[in-house]
């Protein structure tokens, strides 16, 4: 137990000066959180560091994985509390639009440059989820830092990503099965069945169920307030977990269920310190994951899918601020958001890691290149999306 405290205390150590230096160099803190991780872990601080040092490197743990999936569903419990189920039905053909674009370009490029490579259908398709799925958490925290949150360009970026997560759940179930030997079609049907029922009942929940969100938060002490809010937030996104939904998902309905109470600027003040401490987490694992040992190897695979994906993703998220009707500099705001991956990447790559199907190129080739790709795509990400306003200056306007 010392060992752990020990662990946590270092690791909050290392956010607090990323974040101080990120914050003196006038940058987002994100990639800061990421190399700190980095720097930390075991790949880095145990390999090259004196030996003294060498063995306080925090290695990727139940509870820095717990931690971190908190980050997540506060994070997107934040974005819920910015948006209302009525205005995100009212622009359910834009969504559609917008999201039907990005899914039909990003993930065949992603297969296509895997066919490219020489590798089965199966591995492809792995790739192609990999490169197609943006990072909300990342994203989100991006919004939110830049103050974007409740600006034009937030409703295009949260509509494409609520679509993308509700694709990624319907492949996640399918890749399992494949990947993990987990069941047959009927099985994979009645997985997915679940799921499309506990999103419904969430949309039921926040739709005709604001006397009950309401009555919650009615409290009279903070403590009691905060411990609700979170809670709710928690266990709906684990129980969403549990049965194959998105936490993510999860999270962001029920801030919608909270934004139309009457506590919505409490919420926020209240839990904002604690959303950005799990937040930070959320990134540090990030970096914890990633072995830069394994970059040298797969460096030109990385480099080929920085430079494709990430033309498509910008191409696509253009288009979908176009499709909002938008601006040339609020679509460059858009563009820029969609290009960072993150948490589902991530996962993705897990599951072809532990495949029951004998590839080498599922079990060590892909791993190493997700983790390459989801630290440069999410530094990346995050350094356009605070010079977007810049580079709308320079890229001319299209279409």
């Amino acid at each position: 137990m010392a060992t752990l405290l020990l662990e946590l205390g270092l690791l909050l150590v290392t956010l607090a000066t990323a974040g101080w230096v990120g914050r003196r160099l006038g940058q987002s803190v994100i990639p800061f959180y990421v190399l700190g991780g980095m720097a930390m872990s075991p790949f880095v601080l145990g390999r090259v560091g004196p030996p003294q040092l060498a063995a306080y490197a925090i290695a990727d743990q139940p509870y820095l994985t717990l931690l971190a999936e908190v980050g997540i569903v506060l994070l997107l419990f934040f974005l819920g509390l910015e948006f209302s189920l009525e205005r995100l039905l009212a622009a359910r053909r834009r969504i559609a639009t917008a999201g039907a674009i990005d899914l039909v370009v990003n993930l065949p490029l992603g297969v296509a440059v895997g066919l490219a490579l020489g590798w089965g259908l199966l591995e492809a398709l792995v790739l192609g989820g990999i490169v197609y799925i943006s990072s909300s958490a990342v994203i989100t925290k991006s919004l939110l830092d830049l103050g974007w949150i409740a600006n034009d360009e937030a409703a295009p970026l949260l509509g494409t990503l609520v679509f993308e997560d509700l694709v990624i759940a319907v492949y996640l179930a399918v890749l399992s099965a494949v990947l993990l030997g987990g069941g047959s079609a009927v099985a994979v049907a009645g997985d997915l069945a679940v799921a499309v029922g506990f999103l419904a009942l969430l949309v039921a929940a926040v739709w005709l169920g604001a006397g009950l969100f309401e009555r919650l938060l009615r409290t009279s002490t903070a403590e009691q307030f905060v411990l609700r809010a979170v809670a709710a937030a928690i266990a709906v996104g684990g129980v969403a977990l549990t049965i194959g939904v998105s936490e993510a998902v999860a999270a962001f309905f029920v801030g919608m269920g909270f934004a139309e109470t009457s506590h919505l600027a409490e919420l926020e003040g209240q839990l904002r310190p604690l959303r950005d401490v799990f937040a930070g987490v959320f990134f540090f694992w990030i970096g914890a994951n990633t072995d830069p040992a394994v970059f040298p190897a797969v460096a030109g695979v990385i480099a080929v899918l920085v430079v494709l994906t990430g033309a498509a993703k910008l191409a696509t998220g253009y288009a979908g601020g176009a499709v909002y009707g938008l601006g040339h500099r609020r679509r460059v705001r858009v563009a820029t958001g969609m290009l960072t991956r993150g948490e589902f990447s991530l996962i993705i790559a897990a599951i072809a890691a532990t495949a029951v199907v004998d590839s080498a190129v599922l079990t060590q080739t892909i791993p190493a290149v997700a983790v390459g790709y989801v630290l440069v795509m999410s530094i990346l990400g995050t350094l356009l999306m605070q010079h977007a306003d810049r580079l709308a200056r320079i890229v001319p306007a299209m279409g």
